[in-house]
């Protein structure tokens, strides 16, 4: 894989989707995923957060964050994105995936197409969410990666847990990696959650 060719450029083709959120991809690029449990943020605090999100964004003209200036961009990711994690990272919810066979579920599930679909990069597994670094092979849509992921991984933990009912938060945070710079801050930030627990592998991307 040539890896002068694995980050953001704005010259080749993007596909941009939108939930409740924008989604940039990118084909053979590094992203960076987060999901979540359905039940790792109380309510209260979800609807605080889209409260401030909404009214910043209205004073900034309601543009898509991506296309904001860096400076904006900053102060949108300190305000929103580093305060959704800061409550992750405390361990709201039943934080299953720090069981050792849920944990293990969610490891295997990583790695199965490692190769055929995707390159994984440095990853980490905590109570609450998951962070991974990924690069989807020409043709392989994130979405769909992602969504084998939580499916398989849905299935098979509330398996083990004896239980049914939504695991996942339906949507995920992506972002594309913009530079081997920033690659490197991802892997050291996913790194550090090994000091709270989390389960972490490293794995070289370039």
């Amino acid at each position: 894989m040539d890896t002068e060719n694995l980050f953001f450029n704005e010259h080749e083709e993007l596909e941009i989707t939108r939930r409740n959120r924008p989604h940039w991809k990118q084909e053979g690029k590094v992203h960076f995923v987060t999901w979540r449990l359905a039940d790792s943020l109380p309510q209260v605090k979800l609807r605080e957060l889209e409260r401030d999100r909404k009214a910043w964004r209205a004073r900034h003209g309601d543009k898509d964050v991506r296309t904001l200036d860096p400076s904006q961009r900053r102060e949108y990711y300190r305000l929103f994105h580093e305060r959704v994690e800061r409550w992750l990272d405390a361990g709201a919810g039943s934080c299953v995936l720090r069981q050792p066979i849920p944990r293990e579920e969610m490891i295997v599930a990583l790695h199965y197409f490692d190769g055929p679909r995707y390159r994984l990069g440095t990853f980490a597994v905590a109570g609450n969410h998951v962070h991974v670094l990924v690069v989807p092979l020409v043709g392989v849509d994130l979405s769909t990666i992602t969504h084998t992921w939580k499916s398989y991984t849905a299935k098979s933990i509330n398996k083990v847990l004896g239980r049914t009912g939504t695991l996942w938060k339906a949507e995920s945070f992506d972002h594309i990696v913009r530079s081997e710079a920033s690659l490197v801050k991802f892997e050291r930030y996913i790194r550090a959650h090994e000091a709270q627990g989390a389960y972490v592998e490293e794995h070289v991307l370039v």
